[in-house]
């Protein structure tokens, strides 16, 4: 079956398939949070994530630790609840549990935006629990079918009493919603108690409490609500220029949205260790002058704010865009930058931490693209002239009094394909195809030969090809002047003999004016006489970033720069070993996308 080619920009996104293994975000942001706890049964919200480790590690090895049960509620779809708070019991599916009598708990592992019962021996009058995690994306489930063992998102250090924070909630009105707290001690009728006094007790962060309110749905966890196209936060991995999330504002009065970044904590040991903070921009409004974006820097502890109108009016709601300002980034490639988003509302009622993190990326791997020539030099001879008529020597030929090659723009740009490698050390290369496929390993590979690829999965193979460069069987392309990346100017210098005969344009092997071949088809033609050697130097001039939001944020999935290239055609020797050489410029300009990020161009 033959390899099918890439025809279009289109297909390139088929490339980017090819190979891919489904990336799990094991890194990590760190927030610790605190859990005061007294003797008996608490509950508690956990607002970070440590599924990193396990219990019998986090809790069971720590000696001075004096948790005994750790009980986690599941919500379900059938009826949970009737009418009080449910025991944790291991009959049905409501409740995991880990006990720490118990040898090879199932129960092992702390999930974010979840509410868990915690028991403590009674001979402690009080512990302070620390759990350090990653921050955990709110997911704002609510059952109508029974008792929701729910946590909120509010300020650590000024939290709002339950009638402030309710005021905001069309679904829970004062009269008619239940809410439980625990207070320690043991499980019985004074631990958990229904909150009645609700302008004193405060929602605090990290305590999880039992509400219902009938068969009403609830939507409200606070007053605004970040909404993230991925529930492992903002992640940048090592290929993304941009990410998206939308503000809403959840409350009926306007309300304004406040967004830090923050360093992370340190990484517990076992962890990928953070390298820095990722460089930041918020992306501004659109110049109609030039169609580019502008951006605000976010810089840590620094403050950016959006005014929203209040709930279901038009400008309740607002589309953020973050970018990576990877032109600034510097470390090794792979270390990982992280951070915090942190956003408040100017009620004070509710903080919201949201994971940042990126990796440090590199230019090596296959980038594909083209330039479109703008631009192209004359060769237009003046004559010397007696009135109108030409002066003519005695040899008959005409008198040149000059030759114009300046630059002139051409009335459509002429496409070129342009096909890089760029290895993690060393030079780029420029290739006239390449194969994208699996080798017989089963692995991902960019070749330069389609022997090199896996029989047996060569319909899903690719090649890609540069008409316009000259074909040879061994393919080995030609090696640029420097590494490709922002800024960089690459050189290279591609080479077309007179006499061969699979690339030059000059050369039809049936036609005898044009086969290089004497009138007897037995010697072959000296260079000149049919056919030329076109030596073409090529240049990219890499741009470095721009000064607006797309071009801060895309360096490492598209460059785009100015396309030089000097074409010289060399004719028929003459004396002293010179050769008859007319010299052409060309300029345009290119655009080069980076479709797969193997460093290592297999060759045989």
């Amino acid at each position: 079956m033959a390899i099918r080619r890439i025809t279009n920009r289109c297909q390139l996104v088929v490339l980017l398939a090819l190979g891919c293994v489904l990336h799990l975000n094991c890194q990590a942001q760190w927030l610790t949070q605190s859990f005061e706890l007294k003797a008996g049964w608490n509950a508690v919200f956990l607002n970070v994530d440590a599924s990193y480790d396990t219990l019998d590690s986090l809790v069971g090895n720590d000696i001075s630790n004096p948790i005994l049960q750790v009980w986690r509620w599941n919500p379900s779809s059938t009826v949970q609840f009737s009418d009080s708070p449910s025991e944790p019991t291991d009959q049905g599916s409501e409740w995991s549990s880990w006990v720490r009598a118990k040898a090879n708990a199932g129960f092992q592992r702390l999930v974010g935006d979840s509410a868990y019962l915690v028991n403590v021996g009674t001979n402690v009058t009080s512990y302070t629990w620390q759990i350090k995690g990653r921050p955990a994306v709110p997911r704002h489930e609510w059952s109508v079918t029974g008792l929701n063992f729910v946590g909120f998102s509010t300020s650590p250090t000024s939290p709002p009493s339950f009638e402030s924070f309710l005021a905001k909630a069309p679904a829970l009105p004062p009269l008619t919603t239940e809410i439980f707290r625990y207070v320690g001690g043991e499980m019985g009728p004074n631990n958990p108690v229904e909150v009645l006094a609700r302008r004193a007790t405060p929602v605090r962060r990290g305590e999880a409490f039992w509400m219902r309110n009938g068969t009403v749905f609830n939507r409200y966890f606070g007053p605004f609500e970040v909404v993230l196209t991925s529930s492992l936060g903002v992640d940048f991995g090592d290929n993304k220029g941009t990410q998206n999330f939308r503000l809403r504002n959840l409350s009926p009065d306007p309300l304004t949205i406040s967004l830090q970044l923050i360093n992370s904590e340190t990484a517990p040991n076992g962890q990928t260790p953070i390298a820095g903070i990722p460089p930041i921009l918020v992306r501004g409004g659109l110049n109609l002058t030039n169609l580019t974006y502008g951006y605000t820097n976010l810089p840590v502890s620094s403050t950016h704010t959006w005014t929203l109108n209040g709930r279901e009016q038009e400008g309740s709601e607002v589309e953020v865009v973050l970018g990576l300002d990877r032109a600034v980034i510097s470390g090794n490639v792979g270390d990982l930058l992280a951070g915090v988003l942190r956003f408040t509302d100017s009620l004070g009622h509710s903080r919201m931490d949201v994971p940042l993190s990126a990796n440090v990326s590199s230019t090596a791997g296959l980038w594909v693209g083209g330039a479109a020539v703008t631009q192209v030099g004359q060769y237009l001879k003046s004559y010397d002239r007696t009135g109108d008529d030409l002066v003519v020597l005695d040899s008959g030929q005409y008198v040149v009094t000059g030759i114009d090659t300046n630059l002139t723009g051409v009335p459509t740009p002429f496409p070129l394909r342009l096909i890089v490698h760029s290895p993690s050390s060393g030079a780029a290369v420029l290739l006239q195809r390449v194969y994208f496929g699996l080798d017989d390993s089963i692995n991902a590979v960019v070749t330069t030969r389609e022997s090199l690829l896996n029989r047996d999965f060569i319909s899903e193979a690719r090649r890609i090809s540069a008409a316009q460069l000259p074909w040879s069987e061994s393919n080995d392309g030609w090696q640029f002047s420097d590494l490709l990346g922002q800024g960089a100017t690459l050189t290279a210098s591609v080479t077309n003999k007179f006499d061969d005969h699979a690339s030059s344009p000059f050369l039809h092997t049936y036609h005898p004016d044009h086969d290089n071949m004497d009138a007897r088809f037995s010697n072959e033609q000296p260079q000149g006489a049919e056919s030329y050697t076109v030596i073409r130097d090529i240049t990219l001039n890499v741009m470095p970033p721009g000064n607006d939001f797309n071009s801060r944020t895309s360096g490492d999935q598209t460059l785009t720069g100015n396309y030089l290239e000097t074409i010289r055609m060399l004719g028929l020797a003459r004396a002293g070993g010179t050769h008859d050489t007319r010299q052409f410029e060309v300029r345009g300009v290119f655009t080069l996308n980076h479709v797969s990020d193997i460093p290592t161009l297999t060759t045989p």
